[in-house]
């Protein structure tokens, strides 16, 4: 990702930040482990806040202990923040501490896929973490982040392609956006063009269209740029889900 766009996404989240910091309510078993830890992470993983980062680390611990049957899920949460971690190590040049956590990183991803090999979750949360965090990466390490978040991203659309339409924007946006993004950055362009054509079709009026339309009109824009996590946790999300279920 830019540092351009970096930027523009740390600014956009340090807004939401403000609105979503209370601490997540772990032991409301009608919220999901994904409801209850990703906005912490995302705090860290777009705007480098390491306070609310540090809470979600510390939560999923938690839900690992309170909801063994979670584990996969959390192993791959815990797997996202650990290769957070292993990013902003090499970022401050230390080598060493980049390795353990990428190590280790790729341990806990390995995990999770093998307590649930088809697990949507753990498919979701690898291919957006590596969509995320793998321009940062080394240059060595690039290729294989973005053909793991290739190849998660080909999985989901296996189990979503017939339902697309009918995703919320967000999934359906994240979904295409990373499909498109993972095969520029593996480069399958015939494949890349099909899927920004799917998003000028299904994600009109969006925050996906322009840039669609921008890497359709100029494909060197695409090596600089990223399209993903452009609705990514909307001011209040898990206060309104919270609300919605109160309200029932």
């Amino acid at each position: 990702m830019s540092p351009i766009n970096r930027t523009l996404l740390a600014v956009v989240f340090l807004t939401v930040a403000a609105a979503q910091s209370p601490e997540p309510p772990l032991s409301d078993s009608r919220l999901s482990v994904h409801a209850l830890v990703r906005e912490d992470i995302f705090a860290g993983l777009l705007a480098d806040d390491l306070e609310r980062f540090s809470r979600g680390e510390k939560n999923i611990q938690l839900l690992l202990e309170n909801r063994p049957s979670e584990k996969a899920n959390l192993l791959a949460w815990r797997g996202t923040a650990t290769l957070y971690r292993a990013v902003r190590a090499h970022e401050k040049d230390r080598a060493g501490e980049f390795q353990h956590h990428y190590r280790l990183a790729l341990d806990l991803f390995s995990q999770a896929y093998q307590l649930d090999p088809g697990g949507g979750g753990v498919t979701a949360i690898t291919g957006g973490t590596y969509a995320i965090l793998g321009d940062r990466l080394p240059k060595e390490n690039r290729a294989a982040a973005w053909s793991q978040a290739y190849d998660s991203y080909q999985a989901l659309w296996k189990q979503q392609a017939p339902v697309v339409e009918k995703l919320p924007v967000h999934l359906r946006g994240e979904l295409l956006a990373g499909l498109a993004q993972s095969a520029q950055r593996t480069g399958r362009a015939q494949e890349m063009a099909q899927y920004l054509d799917k998003i000028l079709e299904l994600l009109r009026d969006t925050p996906y269209e322009p840039v669609a339309k921008e890497w359709k009109r100029n494909p060197e824009a695409a090596a600089a740029t990223s399209i993903t996590c452009r609705t990514c946790h909307e001011s209040g999300r898990l206060a309104a889900r919270i609300a919605a279920l109160n309200s029932k």
